[in-house]
Formats: C-alpha cells, structure tokens, sequence
C-alpha cells in the first residue's frame, strides 16, 4: 500500500515526526509539498517597537505598533555561547518534530488533559544560573522564575522547523523567553483574526505620492518578521503571546541554531492561584540549577 506519512509519518532515521508534521529525513520523493512557509510582508523594528510594511510588498511606506516584544542583542558574549552549547553537547539530544532535536528540563505534562508532575524533573541546568541571573537586569524580566527551561537544534539538513502555534497558557504564563544560539534567523509572526489593524503612512510629507489617512487591513493578511541576532534574547508577552503565532520557517535556518526557551509558571500555579502549592514544589526543583535533561 501506498505509503500514508505524505505530511510526517517519522520513518526516516533520527526522525521525530508525528501527524501532519515533517521533516528532509521524512520526506520521500512522492512526498506532498512541504509545510507552507508564510511570507512576511512586515519587519519589526525594535527602536521603535513598530512592524513596517517591507519594499516589496503591497505595505511598503505603511506601519502599526506591534506590542509584546522585547529584543536584547549580544545577550551573551561568543565565549559564553561556546561553553553552554559545548556543555549542552555532552547531553543526548532527542529527535523532535519537525526535524528538530531538543533536550527538556521541565516537569512531565499532559496539556490535554491538563495534568503535570515533577517525573524525573531535577531542575534546569548548572549553565542556567548565570543566564536567569543576567535576565533579572532586563526591564520586562525583573520578577521572572523560569520553571521550564527547553533546548531545541534546527539544523537545515534536516529541514528543522516549527508551524505556527501558540505556547500553552493553562500551566505557562506570559512571558516566552528565548536565547538565540549560534546562528541568526527570523520569528515570523501570524494571526488568524478577522479583527483590523490600523496602519499609518511612514512616508514624509514631501513625498510626491504620500497618503496620510490611515488604512485598514486584516490582521489575518498581516505577518511580521522579528530578525533575531545571533546570542540575542527575545521575549513575547501581552498580544505578542497570546494574539500572534509565532513559528521558525526552514528558510530561514541556514546554519545550525539552538533556541533555549524559559518559561514561567500561569497565575494558577502561582501565589494565590488555585495550584500555588504545586507550583513553589516545581519552581523550588528549577532553580536548584541541578538538572540534567528528562
């Protein structure tokens, strides 16, 4: 019979694929086409925390505030990135989706049916205390616990990816933050509202063909591209967390990149949430910095 894998199926080796997703080690020449990749047809711009519309593209010359995003280059120095990912490599890393590897530190979580336990937890790694240390100097990061901490490799080889989606928030709450290593690359930015954004005309009054009334649009037909610098952190939070997806393209992987993600705890499992007590149990085993990968 004909093979049914034509979006994953994960037989290829080293392969982690499962349903619709897929991976170069998965897809065979009869393969359907690969994933769809979005084109971005906005840039943030984090000087002034606006998305403009690119040259190319029908927004040219149009821009609108994108809140929730707060990007930090040169977070750490290059020796720094040497020894964490040197120290990250002396761990197994396990085949993912989408031809990605990663290596959790994190309690055992079943988002379906919204149950978790410590399992094998035992804490985010040594390399990390020095890291959430350096965090606590950034504006949006003062009161930030990380409580699970997920390295992930995308290696273009394997055509490492992620689909757009959005990160649980029963038990993570608003802040996604990721350290960009080893290479640079795009989070592309996508919304599925029917709801409008206002754009404002960027050209200067003296422009010949400048249109100043604002202009409405779809957020739907709108998707923003936020460049990330190698050793770069970034953190979405408000509506970049919870009204955008955000995704990686295999475009946009032209070298190996690891993205370590830290992620806090939801108001539930906070102090007056209806889980607190789980939640200190879970945050007291992370910041122990003893852990070694689940």
């Amino acid at each position: 019979p004909a093979r049914m894998e034509a979006a994953g199926g994960g037989d290829g080796p080293g392969c982690g694929c499962k349903g619709i997703r897929s991976c170069l080690l998965c897809e065979g020449p009869a393969q359907a086409a690969p994933p769809p990749q979005g084109e971005d047809n906005f840039t943030y711009c984090p000087a002034t925390g606006l998305a403009k519309g690119n040259e190319h593209s029908e927004f040219a010359g149009w821009a609108f505030p994108f809140p929730g995003v707060f990007l930090m280059e040169e977070f750490i120095s290059k020796d720094e990135e040497s020894e964490i990912v040197a120290l990250m490599d002396q761990d197994d890393w396990k085949p993912s989706q989408s031809g990605r590897k990663k290596q959790d530190y994190g309690p055992k979580v079943n988002f379906k049916k919204q149950r978790l336990k410590a399992g094998s937890f035992t804490g985010l790694p040594s390399f990390s205390k020095k890291i959430v240390a350096q965090m606590k100097a950034c504006s949006v990061l003062g009161s930030f616990l990380p409580v699970e901490q997920c390295n992930l490799d995308y290696m273009p080889e394997r055509g490492s990816a992620i689909d757009p989606h959005f990160d649980d928030s029963w038990l993570w709450g608003e802040r996604l933050v990721s350290l960009n290593l080893l290479s640079k690359t795009v989070l592309s930015m996508s919304c599925d509202s029917e709801d409008s954004i206002q754009l404002f005309s960027t050209c200067s009054e003296e422009g010949s063909n400048c249109i100043l009334s604002p202009r409405l649009v779809p957020s739907k037909e709108v998707a923003v591209a936020i460049r990330l610098p190698r050793r770069s952190l970034v953190v979405l939070y408000g509506d970049a967390r919870y009204k955008w997806k955000h995704a990686i393209y295999r475009k946009h992987i032209e070298h190996r990149r690891i993205c370590v993600t830290f992620r806090e705890l939801s108001a539930e499992f906070s102090a007056g949430g209806r889980h607190e007590e789980q939640g200190k149990e879970l945050l007291e085993i992370a910041l122990s910095f003893q852990g070694r990968p689940v």
